[in-house]
Parts: structure tokens; sequence; C-alpha cells
């Protein structure tokens, strides 16, 4: 799978909080959950917590920097939704994207 599609809804979110299986690190959360599309699924959330609105859009984009070589590599037909913590200003997208593979691999959805 070489591409993935943005999750935008809320209900989608709320599902992925609900059902999903979650793994933690200090710099991220990762929440997986199946879903009936067939598609890569993924979702970017910070909350006010991680900072002001700066904090907060460096937050996403490291994690989209993180995500992005691993993309090829993940099953589709699944939802990932990552949560940003206080720390993911701060980090390197290199160490977001080894918390990442840990989450995906314990996930089972890495190949």
């Amino acid at each position: 799978m070489t591409g993935y599609v943005t999750i935008r809804e809320n209900r989608d979110f709320r599902r992925a909080y609900s059902r999903g299986k979650y793994y933690v690190s200090p710099i991220l959360v990762t929440y997986v959950v199946k879903n009936r599309s067939g598609l890569l699924r993924t979702g970017i959330t910070t909350s006010k917590k991680t900072g002001n609105a700066v904090r907060r859009s460096r937050s996403r984009r490291v994690i989209r920097a993180a995500f992005r070589p691993l993309s090829g590599r993940v099953a589709g037909g699944c939802d990932l939704v990552f949560v940003a913590r206080a720390r993911t200003p701060m980090a390197k997208s290199q160490q977001v994207r080894r918390a990442m593979e840990r989450h995906l691999k314990a996930a089972g959805v890495l190949r």
C-alpha cells in the first residue's frame, strides 16, 4: 500500500478511541482499529496540553514526517490515529518514527 487517506470525521476518531487497541510511549500514542473499507486511513490529534498553536502544528508535522517512510510498509484495512504528547514538539522525527515503528510492529500491521 503506497498511499493513505486522512481521517477527518469525529465519529472515526471516536471509533478508534473506543474500539481500537492502543500503544503508548512518552512521545506518541497510537490507536489501531480494523476498518471495512480496505484502505489505510490515518488521523493525527494534538490537544491543548501539547502547548500553543505553534507547538501543536509542529507536533503534527513531525508525526506526518515520521509516518511517511513507513506508510508503504503498513497493511491496508486499518485506521491509525496518532495522538501527540507533551514531548512530541521537542522530538525529532527519527525518534517519533522509532516509537511509531515499535507500536505498529506490536499491533501486527507493519510488514
